[in-house]
């Protein structure tokens, strides 16, 4: 047995999923690491880290991965932090930077320009800095803290969750944790993997770890604490429920259309408290 390594990302958004890890006793059980999606989502693929809260489609390029059921980032209106910012109308954008540190939100901006904004464009992934990334392009797509502290009032801005729940009706899944299939047997027998990334959810989202979180991050982001507490329990939604799983398929299938994304495994979810033996639910299984 040993100590599970888990990639985590470090922008706002993640906080009450960390709760527990960084307020707990639980974060002793594991090695936990900070990093951007993307390098999330490499540190699973090269095995460098066992689980990790990964952008939603490197589950479609990783092989190998469970999903920890019940738990995600994702959204049922505007996001906020998801931007797609322009010096022009839409119609009028032909080159887009696109945020180097995002895989999900690439992939978004790809379908909905392919599927409902007036065609292909050209894409060129850059540091997430708005000014450099609009000094030689149409438009730019930024994630995370970045994208909040945006001054919409400067540019043409689009939400992508906003674009895609009004084009699909679906809420929008940007990422979730998953576990590499072959860390499961290092893991301790009595660790229940799904209950302790859910417990760790539910404690971050009770008010006063709210406050907390509001209180530690306001200042750094120009936000203030109530816009902190209102971004998390309004326009972020934890949990990965039968209308998420559904948009997230509806994703993968219009990203295989549109070339953004190879077609996405099936959705293996491990089950609660089963780490070790016969730890698969197909969504099949879920949705029932």
């Amino acid at each position: 047995m040993r100590r599970l390594h888990i990639s985590a990302i470090s922008y706002l958004n993640t906080a009450p999923l960390m709760w527990d890890f960084e307020h707990g006793d639980v974060g002793s059980a594991f090695d936990i690491s900070y990093t951007v999606p993307s390098q999330c989502a490499a540190a699973l693929s090269e095995g460098t880290a066992d689980i990790g809260i990964i952008p939603a489609a490197a589950y479609a390029t990783i092989p190998h991965l469970m999903i920890l059921p019940g738990v995600a980032i994702a959204s049922r209106r505007a996001v906020r932090s998801i931007l797609l910012v322009s010096k022009v109308p839409l119609e009028e954008i032909h080159a887009v930077a696109v945020d180097n540190s995002s895989i999900t939100s690439v992939a978004l901006t790809q379908v909905l320009f392919a599927k409902w904004w007036f065609g292909d464009r050209t894409f060129t992934a850059m540091a997430p800095d708005v000014e450099n990334m609009l000094g030689e392009h149409d438009a730019a797509m930024v994630i995370g803290d970045p994208a909040l502290k945006v001054d919409r009032s400067r540019y043409f801005t689009y939400d992508l969750a906003e674009e895609w729940i009004r084009f699909t009706g679906k809420p929008f899944v940007f990422a979730f944790w998953a576990v590499r299939q072959a860390a499961l047997k290092d893991a301790a027998p009595s660790l229940d993997l799904a209950s302790v990334f859910q417990e760790s959810r539910d404690h971050g989202l009770e008010p006063q770890s709210l406050e907390q979180i509001a209180r530690e991050w306001a200042p750094g982001l120009g936000l203030s604490e109530a816009g902190v507490k209102a971004y998390l329990t309004q326009n972020i939604h934890y949990y990965l429920d039968a209308a998420c799983i559904d948009g997230l398929q509806l994703f993968y299938r219009y990203a295989k259309e549109c070339g953004a994304l190879p077609g996405a495994p099936e959705l293996l979810f491990l089950e609660v408290a089963k780490t070790s033996v016969s730890p698969v639910s197909s969504v099949v299984d879920l949705l029932d």
